[in-house]
């Protein structure tokens, strides 16, 4: 097999909303997500040996199977097909926990290179419901483009194409564990929820100053004081001439959207004279098979 390739692109999310704790443990959630073209890149090589994952990023824990490796084994068992040994490498780009699905992507990437390969044959349903055995955001980094994302996050419907625009993305020097703010908004009177519905209809009437206006994360409200960061960078990002700012995900990521690459660049090189983790980055579209 000769070495296969793909990019693994990360995703902000637009508008994140949280309806509640479920009885199964997880959250319901109605958010906006878009891939953007900050990527990592993924390779894979079919070998005598069993599977192996190499990164030059993330720490690999040691004595447990990968998320690669869980998904790999799902895939071949979903396909009927005996599992070749694979070297798979992790080139880095995407900070990791960052709120940008930076791991998640990696995987998805993983499961479309392995169907070209493998299965050509397998429906992106199916190909998604692999992709959620091993983790919620799952479906949507296999998917890509633009999407609601309800349920866990795993319930899609496509949306139209953001408007052609650019994103700066900034990520200070600190992590937000994840079930933190989730714990948080669980005891919280959420007020400040941001207007799916109208950034659905700014999308499909090419609005970008609709959608702009409409950003909006709910971990916000509860993010602790300690991480007031994340609000001066929305701030400096609006300075900067952003259309607007917000959290992606869990964060601490903060981006903002502006209108012109040209306006995101010169953005990004005065905030990252603070922040070494700036980047610019511009929407990606729904990813289709390669044949």
């Amino acid at each position: 097999m000769m070495e296969m390739k793909r990019d693994a692109p990360a995703k902000v999310n637009l508008a994140l909303d949280i309806l509640g704790r479920r009885g199964d443990g997880y959250h319901e959630m109605r958010m906006v997500m878009q891939t953007v073209s900050l990527c990592d890149t993924v390779t894979v090589e079919e070998t005598a040996e069993d599977f192996s994952l190499q990164t030059d990023g993330d720490f690999i824990p040691a004595g447990k199977k990968t998320l690669e490796q869980q998904a790999a084994e799902a895939f071949f068992r979903s396909a009927g097909l005996p599992m070749p040994g694979l070297a798979v490498t992790l080139e880095k780009r995407t900070p990791a926990y960052a709120g940008m699905g930076g791991g998640s992507a990696d995987v998805a990437a993983l499961l479309r290179l392995l169907r070209d390969r493998y299965c050509p044959a397998m429906e992106d349903e199916e190909l998604e419901r692999i992709g959620l055995t091993v983790g919620s955001d799952m479906p949507f980094c296999v998917r890509g483009g633009t999407a609601l994302a309800e349920g866990r996050g795993e319930v899609l419907t496509d949306l139209p194409p953001l408007p052609p625009c650019a994103f700066v993305l900034c990520k200070p020097d600190f992590g937000i564990p994840t079930p933190t703010l989730f714990a948080r908004v669980d005891g919280a009177e959420l007020t400040d929820r941001p207007d799916v519905g109208g950034m659905a209809e700014a999308l499909a009437a090419g609005d970008l100053e609709g959608v702009a206006a409409r950003l909006g994360n709910v971990f916000e409200e509860v993010l602790p004081p300690e991480y007031g960061e994340v609000f001066r960078i929305k701030e400096r990002l609006r300075e900067l001439g952003a259309l607007n700012a917000a959290m992606s995900g869990s964060g601490p990521t903060v981006f903002g959207m502006f209108r012109r690459r040209e306006e995101a660049e010169r953005a990004a090189a005065v905030l990252k004279t603070a922040y070494a983790q700036t980047y610019v980055a511009e929407p990606v579209k729904k990813f289709v098979r390669t044949e």
